[in-house]
């Protein structure tokens, strides 16, 4: 069985996601994960050491190697041959961001819930969500809660702060292409386009029946609840229960 990967901890996540040739229409692309990004953005933009790279992504020096080494193939591939390369993906973790109060204990079996929150209602612009509140998940019932505040993160840093306060899934209304793929690669899974009450929503993601919109964006504010998505119950092929960590990198192991 092979080991699992070590988090690979992502000091600024992508701002741009794409890049494609103007003067053709790219039939293929190439993909190249966050944590080789990274590499790339330490090595040669910031022209650290490997040494240093491998310190900042909390990995083995051999690890930046083979990071590095993928990523400058992907991009001559993309050069060379016209094709689109996108960045997504990748085994991360994001660079910690301080929380300033007190998290509850997450239980071992338990699912975090957070959601945009601003005076007991799901906040419709995740980038810039000032409030987060938490909602713990153990056998389809919510068994505590908590406000937290996010010390206006932004958009680069909250994926960061969802990952320190531990959550497994955001319910939101609009966010950006960016944000979404940044909570993907921090493993956190989203609903997005959902209006209304906070606490409602957090029952029915428990219970299984929240209606979202994965197609959600920051300026597509019309989307209503009900209108997407109604989230699979406990048991089924797109369990809601998702535990962080289930995929995906395993902190304390090795590369």
């Amino acid at each position: 069985m092979p080991r699992p990967f070590r988090c690979r901890r992502i000091g600024q996540p992508p701002v741009y996601r794409s890049f494609s040739p103007d003067d053709i229409t790219a039939t293929e692309s190439v993909q190249m994960t966050v944590d080789e990004f990274e590499a790339l953005r330490l090595l040669d933009d910031e022209g650290l050491t490997q040494e240093v790279c491998a310190a900042r992504m909390n990995i083995a020096r051999t690890t930046v190697t083979a990071i590095y080494e993928s990523a400058r193939k992907k991009v001559a591939d993309a050069l060379v041959n016209g094709k689109r390369l996108l960045i997504t993906g990748g085994h991360c973790e994001y660079e910690p961001v301080e929380i300033n109060q007190k998290i509850i204990e997450k239980g071992k079996n338990t699912m975090r819930i957070a959601v945009a929150y601003d005076n007991g209602e799901i906040f419709q612009h995740f980038g810039h969500t000032e409030q987060f509140k938490l909602y713990d998940i153990a056998d389809g019932k919510i068994v505590n809660e908590q406000i937290v505040d996010t010390n206006s993160s932004g958009h680069g840093a909250l994926a960061g702060f969802l990952q320190a306060a531990k959550a497994d899934a955001l319910i939101c209304g609009g966010i950006g292409r960016g944000a979404q793929m940044a909570l993907s690669d921090a493993g956190i899974k989203l609903y997005a386009g959902v209006r209304g009450s906070a606490d409602a929503a957090a029952k029915d993601l428990a219970e299984g029946t929240l209606n979202y919109d994965p197609d959600a964006r920051c300026d597509h504010h019309d989307h209503h609840h009900g209108e997407g998505h109604a989230c699979g119950h406990h048991g089924e092929e797109h369990e809601c229960g998702h535990h962080h960590g289930d995929e995906g990198c395993h902190r304390h192991h090795g590369e």
